[in-house]
C-alpha cells in the first residue's frame, strides 16, 4: 500500500520564500511610499503576518521533523503554526501602536497562541485512526493470545514453574 509522503524541504523553502518576499517588499512598499492611514495601517499587518510566517516556514518545518509527533503532522498543520508567528508578531506590533506592549502581555499572548496550538493538536490526535498497514503491524512486547507475556510457554507462571 502506497502511503501518502509528505511535501519535501524544497515545497516549504519555496512557499516560504515566496510569503517572505510578497511579506517583506510589500511592507517596505508601505513604509516608503504611503501615510499612517487606515487602509495601509491594516495592510502593514496583513503584510506582517505574511511576512513573518514566511520567514518563520522553514523553521517550523524543520522542528516539526526533528521532533515528530503521532499522528505525523500533515502540510496544512505546518503551514498553519508558521501562521501563528506572523499573527504574533503582528498582535505586538499592533499593541506597541496603542503603547499596550509589556512583556508580561507579550508572554501571555505567547502563551495563548501556544495552548490554542496544542488543543488543536489534541483534538488532532483524538480523531487520528491509524491507516490499515500501521495497524496491522505487531506490537513488540505484546502478549499472546493466552494471556502469557511473550518468550515464556504457555501454562507456566513467570518463575519458570508450570502451573
Amino acid at each position: 500500500m502506497d502511503t501518502p509522503k509528505s511535501p519535501s524541504f524544497l515545497f516549504y523553502l519555496t512557499t516560504g520564500v515566496l510569503l517572505a518576499l510578497i511579506g517583506w517588499g510589500g511592507l517596505a512598499a508601505v513604509i516608503i511610499y504611503t501615510l499612517p492611514t487606515i487602509g495601509p495601517r491594516w495592510l502593514f499587518f496583513f503584510l506582517g503576518v505574511l511576512a513573518l510566517a514566511g520567514t518563520s516556514l522553514p523553521l517550523v518545518y524543520f522542528l516539526n521533523r526533528r521532533f515528530p509527533s503521532i499522528p505525523p503532522v500533515d502540510p496544512g498543520v505546518i503551514l498553519r503554526q508558521a501562521v501563528w508567528f506572523g499573527v504574533y508578531g503582528s498582535t505586538l506590533a499592533w499593541l506597541q501602536l496603542g503603547r499596550m506592549l509589556s512583556l508580561t502581555v507579550a508572554a501571555i499572548l505567547a502563551g495563548v497562541l501556544i495552548l490554542i496550538e496544542g488543543l488543536l493538536r489534541m483534538r488532532e490526535r483524538a480523531m487520528w485512526k491509524p491507516r490499515a498497514a500501521e495497524a496491522s503491524q505487531p506490537v513488540s512486547n505484546a502478549t499472546k493470545p493466552t494471556g502469557q507475556p511473550t518468550g515464556q510457554p504457555a501454562g507456566s507462571k513467570p518463575g519458570g514453574q508450570p502451573e
